[in-house]
């Protein structure tokens, strides 16, 4: 593997080891999906012990660090500089249906400025990190975004929302707008691995909207750090809106264009 720092090391180790859980958890779901209740309570348990691994993990070895966690909220800490932003289960629809496409997401944030980030895909042990000046890796492979300037061969990634809450509209038109200029759309439903895919030019391109903070700041230092260029879809603060749009430097004019038909 790559050099990593004390941080780095710290942050990898806690995902590796909330990923253990839920590798052994991920198997038991195919059992369940055949039994009338179905998987979804035992899903909700695999997610917080996840949360309550990385929670430990993560104070332990950084005593004093705030906390922004999908299920336990802000956790405020003595140390007020530095806060981690953490999601346990990204592709929790995923994983309850046993689809192999689902991470662990630790950013850390420092004074405000989103200075390292760890996605940890699971079931394909693919660990994604990255620290701010220090470049983005997977595994030990240094990561670069595509290098790809025209849209019409570039492959995008989205999410929408899910049913019942706003932007159904917003997002099916702005589907319609970059399919129409682009190689196609992938949706897979993991929106801390569809960063992580655009730092490894696996996509050339990724937007979303009413994300959440832990579902963004690890994979918005992978992206930056591979080269890439991240934003808000409208101009303002990703973090403060939850609306992301990521590429490369190329690419954005005419990606942003599409979006705002």
């Amino acid at each position: 593997m790559a050099q990593t720092s004390p941080l780095l090391n710290v942050m990898i180790a806690a995902a590796r080891k909330a990923g253990r859980a839920l590798a052994r958890d991920f198997g038991e779901v195919e059992n369940l999906q055949v039994s009338r209740k179905g998987p979804s309570d035992f899903v909700s348990s695999a997610d917080l012990k996840a949360e309550k691994t990385l929670f430990e993990e993560l104070s332990k070895a950084r005593p004093g660090y705030g906390f922004v966690m999908e299920e336990r909220g802000a956790v405020e800490g003595t140390d007020k500089t530095n806060r981690w932003l953490v999601d346990p289960l990204d592709g929790t629809t995923n994983f309850l249906h046993g689809l192999p496409h689902f991470a662990i997401s630790i950013g850390l944030e420092r004074e405000g400025v989103l200075i390292a980030g760890v996605v940890y895909n699971v079931v394909r042990d693919e660990l994604f990190w990255a620290e701010k000046g220090q470049g983005a890796y997977l595994n030990d492979k240094r990561l670069r975004v595509a290098a790809r300037a025209d849209m019409r061969d570039a492959l995008f990634a989205t999410g929408t929302p899910f049913h019942g809450k706003p932007g159904h509209e917003t997002s099916l038109k702005e589907i319609e707008s970059v399919i129409g200029r682009s190689a196609g759309i992938r949706r897979w439903g993991a929106a801390a691995l569809d960063l992580a895919y655009v730092a490894a030019g696996r996509v050339d391109g990724y937007w979303e909207r009413g994300l959440n903070v832990w579902d963004i700041a690890a994979g918005a230092v992978l992206v930056r750090e591979a080269g890439g260029t991240v934003a808000e879809l409208d101009g303002g603060d990703f973090m403060k809106s939850g609306a992301i749009v990521a590429s490369n430097a190329n690419l954005m004019p005419q990606f942003t264009r599409a979006l705002h038909p």
